[in-house]
């Protein structure tokens, strides 16, 4: 059983043992410049399977019209078969390919031209399209984006801007343009939102494998497992991925990320998701295997497909992470129901023979993912159970503490609007509105009771607001500059700081503004 923990994440090396897929019924899923990008990949880092996917990525590239991926694949394989025939350079292939490609491309513009010209805008939006096209499979992507981007002014019904979303979406995820693709996939959302017609309902799966695809590569799992897992029925996208990878990425990131009663909830009662899992078993029977408590099956399932993840070309650097994430659940979730497990009963579930796995526990200790200590004398890891009494004492004073801090500012609101500084009601906004802000002031910031800040220092304090400072500016000019009855000299600011601040019946003297008498 393979109970070996993952190594650290970053940029795999060789994958020196022999996966688990069949390369030639791997490939057929998938279409366009991903199925080459594919073949390149495995071949750059699978001994085993080198010479078998660079031939194929040779042959492949030769079948289209983009001569840095035939220039890349050649070179590569001329070091794995130099004596083989697609080692060898077809300088006139790649000589004919390179002219078919510019003068289609002049013929493209001179049409595109010639569109404009006569201010047709439905010809205008398709040879900018085709203008896209012709770029992207020439792997030219910048200027299949911007040829795309200029269907925009053109595209009126959502038909058409769906289709534009799309290219534009297809275009981002090739350039690796992560926050560009859930940028163009939330647009497609929006446009098909508003419309309930079928391109609208079957454009919805390639949105949410989008998200997902963008959302895992950034390494937020929980949303790309919640949008793989949202992937409906008749999801058709081989030049992105395969239905095989929306139950890959959907289940291991739902496993890094869910804890065991969704996974029972969304995934494996989902009827839609569950059609997905019946392309990769092994999945299946490792989500099933830890939601049953099978930690240690659950993580041997895992291990033994290692090598077939790490030849993923977006799964790859996410391997270790999500591995790694997957065996801190499952010991946490072992550990749950006692208060005390010996240290051998985890290394035989979850180490390798003759190892330990103290240092893992201790780093789950430290970064909180494990309430826990370890006795290293009695070999034990024991449960920290958190005293009810003193969580109780805490949660009473924090309601005591939240319970004053809403009564003085209702009773500021109430004096407030007793002294006559609540402001009127401008552009339609009701005075509740406005005086609202008062809401927010905070006592501590202000001062103590009976002596507390300068009037300098409070028309520094952000927590009131411009209008109120100036009212009370306009209101009190007896009180500016000075310190609360000290530097004045008088009571005023004082029965002002008491009957404002604290609804003390304090009157104001003789040195108080008119309007601030109560």
């Amino acid at each position: 059983m393979a109970k070996g923990q993952p190594s650290q994440s970053g940029p795999i090396g060789e994958v020196t043992e022999a996966p688990k897929l069949d390369l030639e019924t791997y490939i057929q899923n998938y279409t366009g410049a991903t199925k080459f990008e594919r073949l390149l990949f495995i071949g750059l880092h699978s001994t085993v399977l080198r010479a078998e996917a660079l031939k194929a990525a040779v042959v492949e590239a030769k079948k289209g019209r983009n001569v840095a991926h035939y220039n890349a694949a050649q070179e590569a394989y001329s070091h794995v078969a130099p004596d083989e025939p697609e080692a060898q350079h077809d300088s006139q292939w790649v000589a004919n390919i390179e002219k078919q490609n510019k003068v289609e491309g002049q013929r493209l513009e001179a049409e595109l031209k010639g569109y404009k010209n006569n201010l047709i805008k439905e010809s205008i939006r398709i040879g900018n399209e085709d203008c896209g096209k012709f770029y992207q499979s020439i792997g030219n992507l910048q200027k299949a984006y911007e040829a795309y981007q200029k269907m925009r002014q053109d595209a009126i019904i959502n038909k058409h801007i769906i289709e534009l979303n799309k290219h534009l979406t297809t275009i981002t995820i090739e350039q690796k343009n992560w926050l560009g693709a859930v940028n163009h996939a939330q647009k497609l959302l929006s446009v098909t939102e508003q419309t309930q017609t079928e391109e609208a309902k079957a454009v919805q799966p390639f949105i949410k494998i989008a998200q997902g695809l963008a959302f895992m590569t950034q390494k937020k799992y929980s949303d790309a497992a919640t949008s793989f897992l949202g992937v409906g029925t008749g999801m058709d996208a081989p030049a992105i991925m395969s239905g095989n990878d929306v139950a890959i990425y959907g289940g291991l990131c739902a496993l890094a990320s869910i804890d065991r009663d969704q996974l029972q909830k969304k995934v494996l009662n989902s009827s839609t998701f569950r059609s997905y899992l019946e392309l990769e078993p092994e999945v299946r029977r490792a989500i099933t295997s830890f939601v049953n408590g099978r930690y240690s099956v659950c993580l041997s399932i895992l291990e033994g497909y290692r090598n077939d993840y790490l030849l993923d070309i977006h799964l790859s650097s996410h391997v270790s992470d999500i591995f790694r994430l997957i065996r801190s659940k499952s010991i946490a979730q072992y550990f749950i129901p006692f208060s005390c497990v010996t240290l051998e009963s985890l290394n035989a579930s979850f180490a390798k023979s003759g190892e330990s796995i103290e240092e893992e526990l201790l780093g789950m200790i430290k970064n909180g993912t494990l309430n826990a200590r370890v006795d290293t004398i009695k070999g034990t890891l024991n449960a920290v159970i958190p005293s009810a009494r003193a969580q109780l004492q805490q949660k009473t004073l924090d309601s005591v503490k939240e319970y004053e801090r809403e009564l003085r500012q209702r009773i500021l609101r109430m004096n407030i609007i007793n002294a006559g500084l609540e402001l009127e009601p401008k552009n339609g906004v009701s005075g509740a509105d406005q005086s609202a802000d008062f809401d927010q002031i905070d006592f501590e910031t202000i001062g103590s009771h009976p002596y507390g800040s300068s009037f300098e220092d409070l028309e520094g304090d952000e927590t009131l607001g411009s209008d109120i400072w100036s009212e009370l500016k306009r209101c009190c000019p007896c009180m500016i500059p000075g310190i609360w009855g000290v530097e004045m000299g008088a009571n005023y600011p004082i029965a002002l700081k008491y009957t404002v601040f604290y609804g003390l019946d304090a009157q104001p003297t003789e040195r108080s503004s008119p309007s601030l008498a109560v």
